[in-house]
């Protein structure tokens, strides 16, 4: 390719697969075909897929999983789950039914509260402005009633205006810090059509203020957005029980495995680089179940990760403790999530997913998906501590490497009995298989 292409968006979705094809592989009808064997059938199904997005060619399959066994504060879930990475949900499968037999996990919401800011640009006297907010609050409410009646009906809507000063950051600059609570929605097209409206009122009230001068009136502001950062919208998830009770199949010493547990997790509390690969353990299970029930995993992500630094050093986001010979392992999350409105409403997989989870309220799931992430992250920490990261990974990646050499039936029983007593390894499997070749 050389150059822009005009009018790309403009073209049919035939018409973008050729041109495409055309430019950037040989095979082009080879190509062509391959993107089409990925649509569906249903013609009124893939049009739905392909309205999600812009520029839709075709649709990108993921494996849809379940971890069954999850029992979460008495009650009893399968859990849906995402992702491509071998053993995660396996992982997430042998912790849930490790637990669900020393009494399950606990959960309990901390805060369900959301955050937009208007964020703007004022030249002039504070106390002016401090006054000013203090007139126009009853109307900065008022004129967004139109937006927030229906949300107000659920329980929810504007819990707070707040003027922030940052001019020790930028020079000028304000905000207005707004708390919402948007239920059962994840609430992001509520929260922005809400903070546009107090921006515009913010800048016609600023106009015809008496007490401004000319440059205080004139109040620039530079954007009205929601944050991803929900530290006050957070869930606890937690197991806890004797030490003697975590004897296992795998755990023959619990003293032992519980002194050696905590060990690790303290090293993830003060060590960044152990906590970045710790956390991303954690947000396998948290993605996973995110993506399931149709949410946003990016600012999910997002979130999660400035709350594992919001004391100014990276951290773990999940602690461990031994009191009174008791093993208590738990996590604290922020998620802002929704089980109305977007893709919950629209794709039929979520819809499945969420049917299948009893269809929870938001905070129903904030509680699932935190036990998801729990329950990932202590298998994920039971095997460093114990057999090794790689025994129980690698074995379920075996398939992955005989799919990618295409083996057939035959050479699968013989591989995957050979590597039952055997240390899986990428070359070693790639060895074996060429001498069964031969």
């Amino acid at each position: 390719m050389e150059g822009n292409i005009n009018g790309f968006s403009k073209l049919s979705k035939r018409d973008k697969i050729n041109w495409i094809a055309q430019t950037y592989f040989s095979n082009s009808t080879d190509i062509v075909e391959l993107i089409e064997q990925y649509w569906n059938s249903d013609e009124e199904l893939q049009k739905l897929h392909d309205e999600f997005i812009e520029n839709t060619i075709t649709n990108f399959y993921l494996p849809f999983g379940v971890a069954p066994n999850f029992k979460i504060n008495d009650r009893w879930y399968t859990v849906p789950m995402v992702i491509e990475e071998s053993s995660v949900v396996a992982a997430a499968s042998k912790a849930a039914k490790f637990w669900s037999e020393r009494g399950g996990f606990k959960t309990t919401i901390l805060g369900t509260e959301k955050i937009g800011q208007v964020h703007f640009i004022y030249k002039g006297d504070k106390n002016k402005l401090v006054e000013f907010i203090k007139s126009i609050d009853k109307k900065l409410y008022e004129d967004t009633t139109s937006i927030t009646q229906n949300m107000q009906k659920r329980g929810g809507g504007i819990s707070a205006i707040e003027l922030r000063d940052k001019t020790a950051d930028v020079d000028n600059y304000y905000q207005l810090h707004v708390t919402f609570e948007t239920k059962d929605s994840m609430g992001a097209n509520f929260i922005n059509s809400c903070l546009e409206q107090i921006a515009k009122t913010l800048k016609s009230e600023a106009v015809n203020h008496i007490a401004f001068t000319d440059e205080e009136k004139a109040i620039d502001v530079v954007m009205s957005i929601l944050s991803n950062y929900v530290p006050n919208c957070v869930v606890r998830a937690e197991v806890s029980c004797p030490i003697e009770d975590l004897k296992g199949k795998d755990i023959k010493e619990p003293q032992l495995f519980a002194e050696k547990f905590v060990q690790a997790v303290r090293i993830a509390e003060v060590e960044p680089f152990r906590a970045v690969t710790h956390n991303k353990g954690v947000m396998n299970g948290v993605d996973a179940v995110v993506l399931a029930t149709g949410n946003d995993f990016r600012a999910i992500e997002a979130g999660v990760h400035a709350y594992a630094a919001r004391n100014g050093q990276y951290s773990s986001l999940s602690h461990a403790s031994i009191e009174n010979g008791i093993f208590r392992f738990w996590i604290d999350l922020p998620l802002a999530l929704g089980t109305v409105g977007g893709l919950t409403s629209l794709h039929p997989m979520v819809k499945v997913a969420l049917k299948m989870l009893q269809s929870p309220s938001a905070t129903e799931l904030m509680q699932i998906i935190a036990v998801a992430g729990l329950a990932q992250n202590f298998a994920a920490v039971k095997s460093l501590t114990t057999t090794g990261i790689q025994q129980g990974h690698m074995k379920m990646h075996l398939m992955n490497i005989l799919n990618q050499f295409k083996a057939n039936d035959a050479e699968r029983v013989k591989v995957v009995a050979h590597f039952e007593k055997h240390v899986v390894t990428h070359s070693a499997v790639v060895e074996l298989l060429e001498s069964l070749r031969k």
